[in-house]
């Protein structure tokens, strides 16, 4: 059996629903541990929502010489760090009587691998570290250096995970050049898609006041709904940009309007609705609010706003890592990818904060967070062959 695809097995075997882990980390630091890596576990949140996060860097690196202008002899410094970054939790399984097989016991079919997390994403964990293996039984001393950031909460409020983790390498002053997030960006083949940037996220709860009454009397109440509708439509038909070569234009859409009692002779007193903006670096989050709230305040709105920023956009133009991956997937599929910045969110905001030059690149992801959630057998080892083919390019500059 491919080494990829038994320890894949492994992890898919671990029940790990968000935020619990379920032992896949304990799996991971052992491999890790026994090719020189120092393994930091990072337990956060509260007692109902504990996360398990793991910091691992490897420590047999060979370092390299260093001359400042004003020195009169080199230092010997870290080489520049690649991270692998992922997350061993997963959504929940849904229905179990609609799986083919159960979730946690990984079946093969017709040259499908079958599970929870098969895709989403404990196969590119898996691929990132069985790379790695391979990469340091031929380069014992690199000269680069190599860590993982693994978490148990991507999948949950994202809180307590990869954003603790960051927080802490900031506080010690910890380098990070390049990263490679394992989500499933594939679509029709693998390496066809990877994913060079995200779009912000800025989500708003708005409460429109109005004045209760009866339907009957109108003159004696004060409607919300009628209130908010000349604004509604002017914010739908709002081009907030254009967007540019790398993002789409940003988008603003309503998810949730709440308002009345139930009654049909009530007037509401008030109404509620719950907005998000996808936003491209051609807009910031403070333009956008500013430019909402003027839309409100321009047709007298009675009004309260809640805002709550999940993401500022990223992105990494084509460089080093870039050249890299698209390379390795060239060389291993024969496939020309594809630069993209679409899709929701991903602990990439997190990490783009303190690392100048990110990806995303996995499996297919047409069937994450879907019943019998399955992955190309065939596939593992190309992923980890790639994964494998960035490790000796960086390595090689």
């Amino acid at each position: 059996m491919s080494r990829t695809l038994h320890l894949a097995e492994q992890l898919i075997s671990c029940a790990s629903v968000t935020p619990d882990d379920a032992g896949c980390q304990s799996i991971l630091a052992a491999r890790l541990l026994a090719l020189g890596f120092d393994c930091e576990t990072i337990i956060s949140g509260p007692d109902h929502f504990r996360v398990t996060n793991l910091w691992a860097k490897f420590k047999g690196f060979s370092p390299v010489a260093h001359t400042g202008r004003a020195q009169a002899a080199p230092d010997l410094i870290a080489p520049r760090t690649l991270v692998f970054a992922g997350h061993t939790d997963v959504v929940p399984t849904g229905p179990l009587e609609q799986w083919t097989s159960p979730p946690f016991s990984p079946t093969h079919r017709a040259g499908v691998l079958y599970g929870r997390g098969a895709a989403d994403m404990k196969t590119s964990i898996a691929a990132m570290v069985v790379a790695v293996e391979e990469f340091l039984a031929t380069h014992p001393q690199p000269n680069l250096s190599i860590a993982f950031l693994i978490t148990s909460d991507e999948e949950g409020p994202s809180v307590d995970g990869t954003a603790v983790i960051v927080q802490q390498l900031k506080a010690r002053g910890e380098v990070l050049d390049y990263c490679i997030v394992g989500e499933p960006t594939s679509v029709d083949q693998l390496g066809d898609m990877i994913k060079n940037g995200r779009r912000g996220t800025l989500s708003g709860k708005l409460t429109v006041k109005g004045l209760q009454g009866h339907i009957a009397y109108p003159h004696l109440a004060k409607n919300p709904i009628h209130d908010l509708a000349p604004a509604l439509a002017e914010l739908v038909a709002t081009e907030w940009d254009k967007g540019n070569k790398f993002f789409p234009a940003t988008s603003w859409q309503v998810s949730n309007v709440h308002g009345g009692t139930g009654a049909s002779n009530i007037i509401p007193g008030e109404l509620v609705l719950d907005f998000n903006f996808r936003f491209s670096t051609e807009s910031t989050a403070d333009s956008l609010k500013a430019r909402l709230e003027a839309v409100l305040q321009k047709h007298k709105l009675d009004y309260a706003l809640k805002w709550t920023l999940g993401g500022q956009p990223f992105l990494t133009t084509p460089g080093e890592l870039v050249q890299a991956i698209t390379e390795s997937i060239k060389a291993e599929t024969g496939v020309l990818t594809e630069l993209s910045t679409t899709g929701g969110t991903s602990d990439g905001r997190f990490i783009a904060s303190i690392c100048p030059q990110l990806i995303e690149f996995g499996p297919i992801n047409a069937s994450i967070h879907k019943i019998d959630e399955h992955v190309l057998v065939s596939s593992l080892d190309p992923l980890k062959n790639i994964y494998k083919g960035v490790l000796a390019r960086l390595a090689a500059l």
